[in-house]
């Protein structure tokens, strides 16, 4: 299978990353093809543009990094995004990359209030990040929001078919190596779970 994750995280080292990390090694090692797309490397512009907004029988040229997106995604059976969650959301860069490049006619296409989703038949993972623990999460109803408004409302609503949402909680330093190594474990875990072929 072909492969694409997207990491958002601005830290190289953060427990973030080396979890991606972990996770993309554990794919490679059950011989799946992979390609990585680190957010803040790539010094992606999660700024949206007016033209970007324009219809799109007036709108000039995708942007390049938007249009490189989307043929990742494109050829991609699936998708996995890692990223922290920051009050009980996505980091700015990672909602920058959803407004661009899940835009309507990619995505998703509307009209009279109904959505049609664009990106059947691929699936995809969220793995996601929090120092609260998940029992403060579900008990405050943070975690039913960010259900509705990530997993449902971004990903499945566009086609995707969500395998898992895995979510690490309680990530707060110090984080030990041995600790470290416990999550990798996990995430190594997930990837054997949906896709040893």
């Amino acid at each position: 299978m072909d492969h694409l994750l997207v990491v958002a995280h601005p830290l190289i080292d953060s427990v973030t990353l080396k979890l991606a990390r972990a996770y993309a090694a554990e794919l490679e090692a059950l011989g799946h093809r992979l390609r990585t797309h680190d957010l803040y490397r790539m010094a992606f512009n999660p700024v949206m543009t007016a033209e970007e907004l324009e219809p799109l029988s007036r709108q000039a040229a995708v942007p390049a990094e938007v249009a490189e997106a989307q043929i990742a995604i494109r050829a991609a059976d699936a998708l996995t995004v890692f990223y922290p969650l920051w009050w009980a959301s996505m980091p700015a860069i990672l909602k920058g990359y959803i407004d661009r490049v899940f835009a309507r006619g990619f995505a998703y296409e509307a009209e009279g209030g109904q959505t049609q989703a664009l990106l059947t038949g691929k699936q995809c993972i969220l793995v996601t990040l929090s120092g609260s623990p998940m029992s403060l999460l579900q008990r405050s109803g943070e975690w039913s929001a960010i259900d509705a408004l990530q997993d449902t409302h971004v990903f499945r609503s566009s086609g995707f078919n969500l395998l898992e949402h895995l979510h690490i909680d309680s990530v707060e330093p110090p984080i030990t190596p041995e600790k470290i190594a416990v999550l990798e474990a996990r995430v190594r875990a997930c990837a054997r779970r949906h896709f040893t072929c």
